[in-house]
């Protein structure tokens, strides 16, 4: 455990939220032909998280006012809409990642070099730090590379990580293990780290981890179990083991198997789930375990509805509803 002073501390996402951003696809030339199929995706996913009011506040994250203006005619009243330019919708990784301490909220905003150099898209190195001001949230800002798929934390000071992506030295060329265990004490209030080794197969974020491994509760961690066709079987394996041999508690939770697009396989997973104040929303890909994973992660969550939607034309861009969001924590 890290000797550091933590007066402040991201909170795990099932904690209470005072609302979310989420990302709304606002570039045709991206998305192409899954444009409008990845709109309805998002729409749906922003009014399950509104849950009829009693969910928590949704902001919806549009990079124009042509887009927002679409956005707005789809989303109603369950959402609100503001333009902040971005290159795509993965707040999760682009946006500013909240702290709460004695002081109040603080919003942490680390570096960001487009996935280590793989998709420069213009707005993405900003977009965090103008949502957390217009928030009235205060900004603080570090020098190291960081998005915030590639941790998980359980909100007692305990995080998850891959090394495949915070030890990738696209990122941060030259920082050792204890460097990156420094940096999250200092600006997240983590001081244990669990370190799994890669990612899924083919996800572009070289390995994030909210696709592979998620705190449910304090200490307990979901992990997959392999389908018979399942081309991360080995990676699920290792995570196992070194989560074992770390001593947190292991639940496990259905994959869905081998999922190809033009004869490869995507990084399709049931860990990108969004814990709301009201709901668990799961992606769904169409795949033989749809209905097992909304069960087990509902069960979970007794005090939530866990809910199904389809991420399909989400996941052509890269991710699904845990990596276009991003919780501001309650005061």
């Amino acid at each position: 455990m890290l000797e550091v002073p933590l007066t402040r501390r991201q909170p795990a996402e099932w904690m209470p939220h005072e609302a979310v951003w989420i990302g709304f696809p606002s570039h045709a030339e991206l998305w192409e032909d899954d444009l409008p199929s990845a709109r309805d995706e998002v729409i749906a996913f922003a009014r399950a998280v509104h849950a009829d009011g009693r969910g928590e506040r949704v902001i919806l994250v549009a990079a124009d006012a042509a887009s927002a203006d679409v956005a707005r005619a789809l989303i109603g009243a369950a959402a609100e809409v503001v333009v902040q330019p971005f290159g795509d919708i993965w707040l999760r990784d682009t946006g500013a990642i909240i702290t709460v301490g004695p002081d109040g909220r603080r919003a942490a905003r680390f570096g960001f070099n487009w996935w280590g150099g793989k998709y420069h898209l213009p707005g993405d190195e900003g977009v965090g730090g103008r949502l957390a001001q217009a928030a009235d949230i205060p900004v603080d800002c570090y020098d190291w590379v960081l998005e915030g798929g590639a941790i998980d934390v359980d909100g007692t000071g305990l995080a998850v990580t891959t090394e495949q992506c915070l030890l990738n030295p696209n990122r941060n060329p030259g920082l050792l293990r204890e460097d990156v265990e420094r940096g999250l004490a200092e600006g997240l209030g983590i001081d244990r780290l669990l370190w799994l080794g890669q990612g899924l197969a083919n996800d572009h974020t070289d390995g994030h981890v909210d696709n592979l491994a998620r705190f449910v509760a304090p200490g307990r961690l979901a992990l997959p179990t392999p389908a018979d066709d399942d081309p991360n079987a080995e990676v699920y394996r290792d995570a196992a083991q070194r989560a074992h041999a770390f001593g947190v508690d292991i639940v496990s939770l259905p994959s869905p198997g081998l999922i190809e697009v033009d004869g490869e396989a995507i990084p399709a997973s049931y860990m990108n789930f969004y814990i709301g104040n009201a709901v668990v929303v799961v992606p769904q890909y169409g795949a033989p375990n749809d209905a097992a994973a909304v069960a087990a992660i509902g069960a979970l969550f007794p005090d939530r509805v866990a809910i199904g939607h389809r991420a399909d034309h989400i996941l052509t861009g890269g991710g699904s509803f845990h990596c276009i969001s991003q919780q501001v924590p309650s005061a």
